[in-house]
């Protein structure tokens, strides 16, 4: 059932970015859709917890998959750059992450499954929407903006946890399922060493934008020297 989660996440969100970049009039018709079934997707997934029982304290939206799917939903109706680059950056590093090794005990068809895979699958779905369906582009500095504004987030998560016992984007302590964490060491160190795989990783994302972003500085830096005046020579 994992594994056909992801298939079906992976061949719908290439559907639906090839469908939209094929025409523009088609983009404003589905990113607020999609925008809309993001928000579903993350509080739903909160609602149901807590109507099965769970504690606030433990299902309260602040794991950083959370903070994506507002920060994504409002990059799909906003078209903010920010908002698109942390969306892009952390959708497609620790979301994916997630997905691959979900923290999850439950299989098909429980609602906990469903739920998950619906929030962090549009996670992903949002974020290649903005960059192959709308040809949105992150900056050179775009890494580097999203880890530190992960560190930003990161200390206020973290002074949550110290205030309430919780464990919330695991800085106190590993998850209990078997995921990606595990094999980084005990705590702090898989901290430490997931903040430099997070940078590696967003520096990898940069990739396949590498080339238009060139392109782009050669532009620009061809349009400003034309637009420059003549120097004037010494006899001038």
């Amino acid at each position: 059932s994992h594994l056909i989660a992801l298939a079906v996440l992976a061949l719908g969100t290439l559907a639906l970015s090839r469908w939209v970049a094929a025409d523009r009039d088609r983009r404003a018709r589905v990113t607020t859709p999609v925008a809309v079934m993001l928000l579903a997707a993350g509080i739903g997934f909160v609602v149901v917890d807590a109507a099965a029982g769970k504690s606030f304290r433990s299902i309260a939206p602040l794991q950083l998959c959370d903070a994506v799917v507002f920060i994504g939903a409002a990059a799909l109706i906003t078209r903010r750059q920010l908002l698109f680059e942390l969306t892009y950056l952390w959708g497609c590093s620790g979301t994916l992450a997630a997905l691959l090794t979900p923290d999850l005990y439950e299989d098909f068809p429980h609602f906990r499954f469903i739920f998950y895979f619906a929030q962090h699958g549009l996670i992903v779905v949002a974020a290649v929407l903005l960059a192959a369906g709308l040809g949105m582009r992150p900056r050179l500095s775009a890494p580097l903006r999203a880890i530190g504004w992960l560190n930003v987030y990161a200390l206020f998560v973290g002074l949550v946890n110290v205030a309430f016992k919780t464990n919330f984007m695991y800085l106190r302590h590993k998850p209990g399922a078997a995921t990606a964490l595990d094999v980084f060491g005990p705590w702090p160190w898989y901290i430490l060493a997931s903040e430099g795989v997070a940078l590696m990783l967003f520096a990898l994302l940069m990739l396949p934008f590498m080339r238009a972003l060139r392109t782009d500085r050669d532009r620009e830096a061809l349009r400003n020297s034309s637009a420059a005046p003549p120097a004037q020579s010494e006899s001038d």
